[in-house]
């Protein structure tokens, strides 16, 4: 079963909660996805890190409910 927008972003708010978040759906089926997120969390942070917390926030989901993600992260400036 696809994941619904409103849960994939629900996911990051709830691990980031000060970030800047835009999700879009880019194939319209609800499992493929471009999230860009802006965080404090990722401040000093190398890029794989910053997506190695992101997929730790979806706990699990990626492969399952959402197949694909591209992601854009940064800290917040």
């Amino acid at each position: 079963m696809p994941m619904p927008v409103e849960a994939l972003e629900a996911c990051l708010r709830e691990a980031f909660p000060d970030a800047e978040i835009e999700i879009q759906d880019l194939a319209g089926d609800g499992d493929h996805y471009r999230a860009r997120i802006a965080s404090d969390a990722f401040k000093g942070l190398p890029r794989v890190r910053q997506h190695q917390l992101v997929y730790a926030a979806l706990g699990g989901r990626m492969g399952g409910e959402l197949h694909a993600l591209a992601l854009e992260t940064r800290p917040l400036t």
